[in-house]
């Protein structure tokens, strides 16, 4: 199937993500018989297929939306949580990134918390790791990168928009016939498409000339036709360059943002030690 075949393609040392209300055991099964490092669930409850994950030697990742699933994920064992805002791309809820994180890291302990929604560039991921995540999940800003399997034509898009240019509904769903649990939306970029059905989903399930032109849009790169899926952090990517060096630019951008916040500190700090010197 496919997931067997992208993951041996991949080949070995890899993690492999599911959306774990459509999550069929074949599909785990596929994926587990390769020895995945991680397997990381979002969208569903992961105790079903948790002791499965771990028993298999992978790390148990899920990411969550607000505080009751961060619970839920806890209680099935999750190894490390996702804690992911509304600011994302695609799928989510309705919980902002800086409140949300802080939030879950609290009430995980020891279990280690990535943040996910908004970041973008390495003074997203100093912000994280202040609000006490171990780390940032990206994905809108990957998406753009060079080896993404993206139509250039929505890439583009996404690089001439803004942050104000992303809206969350339920119209993709609609378009491809998906019925998404309740509580979910997906963010996308705003669109000729988005607008005209934006309140009309079941409408546009009734469609099948609509459903197939926004199916067509998609492959060709259409963006007006069609709804790239972007979360607000499109606003500050403006290039698509290789993954890596992607990874090494938000690494080096935090390390001087890190650094820029400590001389915040330390510099009144140096001001009162000077006036205690004075004093005396």
């Amino acid at each position: 199937g496919w997931v067997a075949a992208q993951m041996d393609l991949a080949g070995p040392g890899v993690g492999v993500g599911f959306i774990a209300w459509s999550l069929s055991d074949a599909a785990l099964e596929a994926a587990l018989v390769r020895a995945p490092v991680a397997v990381m669930l979002s969208f569903g409850d992961p105790a079903p297929f948790a002791a499965r994950i771990r028993e298999a030697g992978a790390a148990l990742m899920v990411q969550v939306q607000d505080m009751g699933q961060a619970r839920a994920a806890l209680a099935a064992g999750a190894d490390l949580l996702v804690a992911q805002g509304s600011e994302a791309g695609g799928h989510g809820a309705t919980r902002a990134t800086v409140t949300l994180v802080p939030e879950v890291v609290d009430l995980a302990g020891p279990v280690p918390v990535l943040a996910a929604g908004g970041i973008a560039d390495g003074r997203g991921l100093a912000a994280a790791l202040m609000l006490g995540a171990a780390g940032a999940l990206v994905g809108t800003r990957f998406w753009a990168a060079e080896e993404a399997l993206v139509a250039d034509g929505l890439v583009r898009a996404a690089i001439a928009a803004d942050g104000d240019a992303t809206r969350r509904s339920g119209v993709p769903d609609a378009a491809r016939g998906l019925d998404w649990p309740q509580g979910f939306s997906i963010r996308t970029l705003r669109s000729a498409f988005l607008d005209r059905w934006a309140g009309r989903e079941a409408e546009l399930r009734r469609d099948p000339a609509a459903r197939a032109g926004w199916s067509r849009a998609m492959e060709a790169g259409d963006a007006r036709a069609a709804t790239p899926v972007a979360g607000e952090a499109v606003g500050l990517i403006r290039d698509r360059p290789r993954a890596a060096e992607i990874v090494a630019r938000i690494a080096a951008e935090a390390e001087r943002a890190l650094a820029r916040g400590a001389a915040m500190v330390e510099a009144p700090l140096d001001r009162e030690e000077h006036r205690c010197s004075d004093a005396s």
